[in-house]
């Protein structure tokens, strides 16, 4: 049993005249429940420095992290027990959304695969290829992605959670404000 997840983020541009952006992985903590389930103590995401110390911009979608998506900036602090950087907390939302789904049919990969590309979205799936994590941007109508995912949740194909959603994307639901 592994006591830790990692997340590779999307690839970047690796053309010689740009250097590759250095990333750096954070330890978010899971809840009890959550733990037991992804069989993990932490996720790790990960991040990309921003101008201000100790705060990071999260570079990949988590699997199992509530509240954080792809872009979002957090504070983190150094863990010198661990030897790690651990998530302190939520600094802003960078208008993405993040949504995982389980897959409960074999033969609905194809068909998600497309509905995903048509709302461009980008996804990372786990090594069981059950779990999917989808980072939502900021320009995705998400009320009319929502509808598509739940009429596949109907026919029993996939479970669906919306691990965070942007300020946009709730407004766009009519969904009143959260932290998250």
């Amino acid at each position: 049993m592994s006591s830790e997840i990692s997340s590779n983020p999307s690839g970047g541009d690796s053309s010689p005249q740009s250097k590759p952006e250095r990333l750096y992985k954070v330890a978010f903590d899971l809840p009890v429940e959550t733990a037991d389930w992804a069989r993990a103590s932490a996720e790790r995401l990960w991040t990309g420095k921003t101008s201000v110390q100790m705060e990071v911009q999260v570079r990949n979608t988590p699997f199992y992290v509530k509240g954080i998506a792809f872009g979002d900036i957090v504070r983190v602090r150094a863990d010198h027990e661990r030897r790690e950087f651990v998530f302190e907390e939520f600094v802003s939302e960078s208008g993405h959304s993040t949504v995982r789904i389980i897959i409960n049919d074999d033969d609905v990969g194809g068909m998600l695969d497309a509905m995903l590309r048509s709302f461009e979205c980008s996804w990372e799936i786990d090594a069981t290829e059950y779990l999917w994590a989808i980072d939502v941007p900021p320009h995705v109508d998400y009320a009319s992605m929502r509808i598509a995912l739940l009429g596949v949740v109907d026919e029993g194909k996939i479970g669906i959670e919306e691990g965070a959603l942007s300020r946009a994307h709730r407004n766009g639901l009519g969904l009143p404000e959260s932290d998250r």
